[in-house]
């Protein structure tokens, strides 16, 4: 069986060395970049399944890193950081990074979420119409009145989240739950800072807020 690929983005040699070696541990291939230009060639040369990418970098940042990625081709992105700015945060999930770990972390937890992500972005079958949206699950594509919208891995699994269901209101938690896998609500401005984004992309009239409730694909 092929080993899934991952990109590990880490300046500090001691934490880069120990999550490399936990991961090869856990049978991943990884590479490794200390900086924001040598991450996004390695990107292209190596092709990774997931990056898991430190916020603070020479050269240029993890946000910046994680914008050029993500302009190329949609990746799984697990961001580190030691900030403790929420503001920090929604702006990396904003850039199209999929979740992140605050420093210090548990290797156990950087393992959890780096499997979270990679089940979540695994191609799940057939494709769906919903009035003007199409969604391509085996080929995680979607379009909008035909014309083709470029989502990152996290927005797609959001969207298909809501699809499954449409008209039904999920709560924050239920998103949270079946998208992020977060067993609680501490990370509600996650949601809506991702639904704000699909937006952006779909339209605005797709997606329904439910004020205090959470929100509602209304595709007709």
């Amino acid at each position: 069986m092929t080993k899934q690929r991952i990109l590990v983005v880490e300046d500090e040699p001691t934490i880069a060395g120990a999550v490399v070696a936990r991961l090869e541990a856990e049978g991943f291939e990884v590479a490794l970049a200390a900086d924001g230009p040598s991450a996004v060639e390695r990107d292209a040369a190596f092709g990774p399944d997931m990056i898991v990418l430190d916020v603070m970098l020479p050269g240029f940042d993890g946000l910046e890193v994680c914008r050029r990625v993500q302009a190329r081709r949609p990746v799984p992105v697990l961001m580190l950081t030691a900030r403790d700015d929420e503001t920090d945060l929604l702006v990396g999930l904003g850039v199209g990074a999929d979740d992140y770990v605050t420093k210090p972390f548990s290797m156990r937890e950087l393992v959890a979420r780096v499997r979270a992500l990679l089940r979540r972005s695994a191609q799940t079958a057939s494709a769906e119409s919903l009035g003007p949206l199409a969604i391509d699950r085996a080929a995680r594509r979607v379009r909008v009145d035909g014309a083709e919208v470029h989502l990152t891995p996290i927005e797609f699994d959001l969207l298909d989240c809501l699809a499954r269901t449409p008209g039904t209101v999920l709560t924050r938690a239920v998103l949270l739950a079946e998208v992020w896998d977060w067993a609680d609500a501490a990370g509600e401005r996650v949601v809506d800072t991702h639904v704000k984004a699909l937006r952006r992309k779909l339209g605005a009239g797709l997606i329904r807020t439910v004020h205090g409730v959470g929100y509602a694909l209304e595709p007709s």
